[in-house]
């Protein structure tokens, strides 16, 4: 009797190149809403793959980008950049400075939009933060103390550090989604929504404690949605590592550490000791390339999306030999339990 394990990944690659076939073969999007007359929404577009896409958009001519940022100055910038790069005036580029988890901001940059365009064809939520530690870390449990009992302000701290994590990478994609999903579906005949989201919702890693739960709670929040509303196209992208400083702001920069005899001790900043993974300027995705990924995935309306694609495999191998996931992911992110 053939072993199951095998049995399945027998299957599973027997299969792959006509679901390959099959997603190449999907009617593309601009043949029923032509490029000249998209309206496009990006939050988060300030800066990495957001800015990235921007620019794509930009340049492909499509009737408005409307560029979704919280830094004045940065917004100011891609503006710019876009209106340069379209090289058409009929591609008008607006900016809107706003919080993507403010209700009272994305009302606002709706209205901007129902205002300018009338309308919406398509969402890109591309906004988010990192979180880099250990659980345990984050209250300040070292190797010498992971067996002691964690103090209250320790918890108190991981709980702000949880929240400030949620707010960003959960609360921010609900907000734009209760925000602008009717709009989308009353003003669009091929409503689209792109969310940006990780590898490390669909599968964990260790040190992304915080960062992959609440990652995944986006993903599962937006394919329900596409259940929800099977109108709009909704695409969930999960990419690796992507170069870029997106890790600086990481929101466990801050780290509780016991009070010492002299006084020392209390919430600290540690952010850069935490980076254990290799260079992601060096050994990242390109922004480039994850940019026209995900305009290819939008335009076959594909639904999940990884990348690179072969991580795809490691989600199904993670099912039946989580060993070895997490074996490798440990070599990734140099972790030794314990150390």
């Amino acid at each position: 009797m053939a072993h199951p394990l095998r049995s399945y990944l027998l299957l599973t690659l027997a299969i792959a190149p006509i679901l390959a076939f099959l997603h190449s073969r999907r009617s593309k999007r601009s043949n029923k809403l032509p490029r000249k007359n998209e309206r496009v929404l990006i939050i988060g577009a300030s800066s990495g793959i957001g800015r990235t896409l921007a620019h794509q958009y930009a340049k492909l001519g499509v009737k408005g980008v409307c560029i979704v940022g919280r830094r004045g100055d940065m917004v100011a910038e891609v503006v710019a950049e876009c209106k340069e790069l379209s090289g058409n005036t009929e591609t008008e580029i607006v900016g809107f400075v706003g919080d993507f988890a403010e209700p009272g901001d994305m009302v606002e940059a709706r209205t901007r939009v129902e205002a300018v365009w009338g309308g919406l064809d398509t969402l890109i939520v591309a906004a988010g933060v990192s979180a880099l530690r250990p659980l345990m870390d984050v209250a300040g449990a070292t190797a010498s103390t992971s067996n002691s009992n964690v103090e209250k302000a320790a918890i108190e701290h991981v709980v702000d550090v949880a929240a400030a994590a949620t707010r960003g990478n959960y609360v921010g994609p609900l907000v734009a989604a209760v925000a602008f999903i009717p709009l989308l579906q009353s003003t669009s005949g091929r409503p689209a929504v792109l969310l940006v989201n990780s590898l490390a919702s669909a599968i964990p890693a260790p040190t992304r404690a915080i960062y992959a739960s609440t990652k995944a709670s986006s993903l599962h929040l937006y394919q329900s949605l596409a259940i929800e509303h099977p109108k709009i196209a909704f695409t969930l992208f999960m990419p690796g590592t992507v170069e870029g400083d997106f890790r600086k702001g990481a929101v466990d920069a801050r780290v509780f550490r016991a009070p010492g005899a002299d006084g020392s001790g209390g919430i600290t900043v540690d952010g850069m000791s935490a980076v254990r993974e290799a260079d992601p300027n060096k050994y990242g995705l390109k922004r480039d390339a994850v940019a026209e990924r995900c305009l290819q995935a939008i335009e076959r309306g594909e639904k999940n999306v990884f990348q690179p694609w072969t991580m795809a495999w490691g989600h199904l191998l993670y099912w039946v030999w989580p060993g070895y996931v997490e074996g490798r992911a440990s070599v990734k992110y140099n972790f030794t339990p314990g150390a």
